[in-house]
């Protein structure tokens, strides 16, 4: 058994990979749909935001209002690691319960899909580290498109991670996403035949 950590900087195109890894069959764990799920009303994370901002990060139906608490943590470096000291064990958790019940079903290779996989020390949980990687040109540019953003909100998304290219250092396996998809998936399409041959 062998578990791969996947992990990228916004708008590298890390989606576009996990979405092909669950096409060809393989178990993706999702950390932002776990974390996503976890902050729904009176769920551990959302609770966790409650108890530090107050209403002001919670809308009228009760549901988290990720806009205002993104205007917190983006803004103020000491509040995102705060934040994340105390959100990280909750997402790990529930992580690692669903890579046992992949396990359990017989799984050989699976897949966490985790943004801040060395930032969070995930990394330490995986027999190897694939990053999908883009110039930092393209990642402004794709962002900017993509979310609407301005240049100075883009860079600031993109400086409140660790940057790609010391990702890059700590990786294993480096998925060159600047060019199109069809490159893309022949890239993927030979690591994964890589890992066939090995599991046999």
């Amino acid at each position: 058994m062998k578990i791969i950590g996947l992990t990228g900087g916004i708008a590298s195109g890390k989606s576009t990979v996990t979405k092909y890894l669950r096409q060809q069959g393989y178990t993706v764990v999702d950390c932002d749909k776990i974390a996503w799920e976890l902050a729904e009303p009176d769920c551990s994370i959302w609770q966790v935001y409650f108890a530090r901002y107050g209403s002001k990060v919670i809308n009228p139906d009760r549901s988290l209002n990720r806009q205002a608490v993104a205007d917190i943590v983006f803004r103020d470096k000491k509040e995102l690691d705060a934040i994340n000291s105390l959100v990280h064990p909750l997402i790990k958790d529930e992580m690692m319960s669903q890579v046992k019940a992949a396990v359990d079903e017989g799984e050989k290779v699976i897949f966490l899909d985790v943004p801040l996989l060395f930032e969070a020390s995930y990394d330490k949980l995986v027999d190897e580290k694939w990053l999908v990687y883009v110039s930092r040109d393209t990642q402004l540019r794709r962002l900017m498109s993509r979310n609407d953003f301005n240049h100075d909100e883009a860079v600031r998304r993109i400086d409140s991670q660790m940057s790609l290219e010391e990702k890059k250092k700590l990786s294993d396996v480096i998925i060159n996403n600047n060019a199109d998809r069809k490159r893309l998936r022949r890239q993927l399409d030979e690591k994964l035949e890589h890992l066939r041959i090995e599991g046999e």
